[in-house]
């Protein structure tokens, strides 16, 4: 929507810094119960806690948001075929939704990178641009 292009810059910052804070919730919940969850008694579920926080951390503040989104997209894909595909095929009926779309924006966020209002865009922007506080 031609309306919308003005906002192109800003609505992809939010969408990378709300799948961030996500995924880092549900590292959170797995390995400190926080937000209502449970802590997982350890294995793999613990594995993917410390991915998806610190990927997750990575994604919401935009520091090396691509590879970070890169390694929590092949967890999401890994979760998929190992959790839920098993189950049936289709992921509206094996629970697996969360995963498919995780992944797939994540795989997103991997090929755009940071973007504005990120810690890659602060350090990257040229020293005569920053703010005086900054130099």
């Amino acid at each position: 929507m031609p309306f919308l292009e003005r906002f192109t810059e800003a609505l992809y910052a939010l969408f990378r810094i709300i799948f961030g804070l996500m995924f880092f919730s549900h590292g959170g919940q797995k390995l400190f119960g926080w937000f209502g969850g449970q802590k997982v008694p350890g294995g793999l579920p613990v594995v993917a806690g410390w991915i998806e926080l610190v990927t997750g951390l990575l994604i919401l503040i935009g520091l090396f948001a691509g590879v970070a989104a890169f390694i929590a997209s092949g967890e999401m894909a890994v979760a998929y075929f190992m959790v839920h595909a098993p189950h049936h095929w289709w992921p509206v009926v094996n629970k697996g939704e969360a995963a498919v779309l995780y992944c797939f924006a994540f795989l997103y966020i991997a090929a755009r990178g940071s973007g504005i209002w990120s810690v890659d865009a602060l350090r990257t922007r040229p020293v005569a641009t920053r703010p005086p506080a900054a130099r």
